[in-house]
């Protein structure tokens, strides 16, 4: 199972602190190893939990710009995160990533041009995320999402559609229960294409992977949960499942009381 970039900060930072108190002659006989190398992983631990959070402060803030279609909000996030590209954090690639993803949908139908540009630094951003951690899952489910949707905004273009397929196969051997690399798996066919039964069956398997993580201990990325759901729905309305579909998209709700699609697909339900 891939690890976490938070679990690879620590382990490296604890790494870095073991072999400079070594040298420096910090750890004797009245201050054993053991008891000093508790002491920094306990310090790192809550540096990482810090750095967790900042990361999980900044999703919410791409998510609802997404909810609301707000696309100077996401393109300001997007920008804000460039300007921190120098600093190597790949967390900080990833949601730049993110950011021009969700920027790309919501300008999918206004701006096509702009939408496209935005593919492009989602796949860019993406790019600088997995060099600095090849295997991480969710960036590889990304980064094949923002290629389908390039090849869906620009079809000459064939060869990210290829790309695509190829990270996603990738993602999906490394961590075939993740919920956002099952659910970018069921939209294979676009965010506005239709829902085929195995498209149906992947989003039914993403939801229940997203209510598992509800209850297990908070990690960043840890968007995606809403979107199953309003997904699931517009599956659910496509068979004429109108309960079911209700059902889902409540739960969307519920999730993001301010998300767009979900709002849209349920007026179709109590307006019909």
């Amino acid at each position: 199972m891939p690890t976490s970039f938070a679990a690879l900060m620590k382990r490296a930072s604890r790494r870095r602190v073991e072999e400079d108190l070594r040298a420096s002659g910090f750890v004797s006989r009245s201050r054993p190893a053991t008891l000093v190398l508790l002491v920094v992983t306990a310090l790192l631990s809550y540096q990482g939990f810090a750095v967790e959070s900042e990361w999980l402060d900044m999703e919410g803030r791409i998510e609802y710009a997404f909810y609301t279609e707000d696309a100077r909000a996401l393109r300001d996030i997007a920008a804000q995160l460039a300007r921190n590209e120098a600093t190597q954090e790949p967390l900080s690639a990833y949601y730049a990533g993110l950011a021009n993803y969700r920027l790309a949908l919501v300008l999918a139908s206004r701006d096509k041009e702009h939408a496209k540009d935005a593919i492009e630094r989602c796949i860019d951003r993406l790019s600088g995320s997995l060099k600095a951690q090849p295997d991480f899952a969710p960036a590889l489910a990304l980064q094949s999402a923002c290629l389908r949707t390039a090849s869906i905004l620009s079809p000459w273009n064939p060869l990210a559609g290829t790309r695509s397929a190829g990270q996603m196969a990738r993602a999906s051997k490394l961590a075939p229960r993740d919920p956002r690399v099952l659910l970018l798996q069921a939209l294979e066919k676009g965010e506005s294409g239709p829902i085929d039964d195995e498209a149906l069956a992947k989003l039914q398997e993403a939801a229940a992977a997203f209510e598992a993580e509800r209850h297990a201990v908070e990690h960043a990325p840890r968007w995606g949960a809403a979107e199953a759901y309003a997904h699931l729905g517009r599956g659910y309305l496509e068979r004429g499942d109108v309960l079911a579909a209700r059902d889902a998209l409540e739960r969307a709700l519920l999730i993001a009381p301010d998300f767009a699609l979900a709002r849209r697909l349920l007026m179709e339900i109590t307006s019909g």
